[in-house]
């Protein structure tokens, strides 16, 4: 690892997940601020190192040399996901308490699925945020198929 904390690997691969955001400051701050992220770099990307993983946040943009026919902007629609970030906690209860102090809005509080304890949120441009505890998988129960599987 480089540079007080930025992701740039000396060997291998390091993951790291690219949000393209509205506002690079108001997002910095739901993400340092309400989820206990820390800044490694304020602008150009803007990243914040969050638990053991990186999230890099620019404004949108139109085609670039490197992704000639690629277009970056947030969600426009709440209600169609694609992919979304997913966190795994110790105790959902007192994340969940503390996040919403700090003026997180969760969809639903922690609701128990056997598998894991888990409920949502959305970040300031409106990415979905899965933040699950895992229960019943440590013990052998898992989570049922996707709906229309089975």
């Amino acid at each position: 690892m480089q540079a007080e904390g930025f992701p740039a690997p000396d060997s291998g691969l390091l993951l790291t997940h690219f949000l393209t955001v509205a506002d690079v400051a108001r997002s910095r701050a739901f993400y340092a601020d309400v989820l206990g992220g820390e800044v490694v770099l304020e602008e150009n990307p803007c990243t914040v190192r969050l638990a053991n993983g990186w999230i890099i946040m620019n404004p949108g943009g139109g085609p670039t040399p490197d992704k000639p026919d690629v277009t970056l902007r947030p969600p426009t629609d709440p209600s169609t996901v694609s992919s979304f970030l997913n966190l795994r906690v110790a105790d959902i209860e007192t994340t969940h308490r503390e996040w919403t102090a700090k003026g997180a809005e969760f969809l639903t509080p922690p609701i128990d699925r056997g598998a894991e304890l888990r409920c949502y949120l959305r970040d300031p441009d409106g990415y979905l945020i899965e933040v699950g505890q895992a229960t019943g998988m440590l013990h052998g129960i898992y989570a049922d198929p996707p709906a229309g599987t089975s």
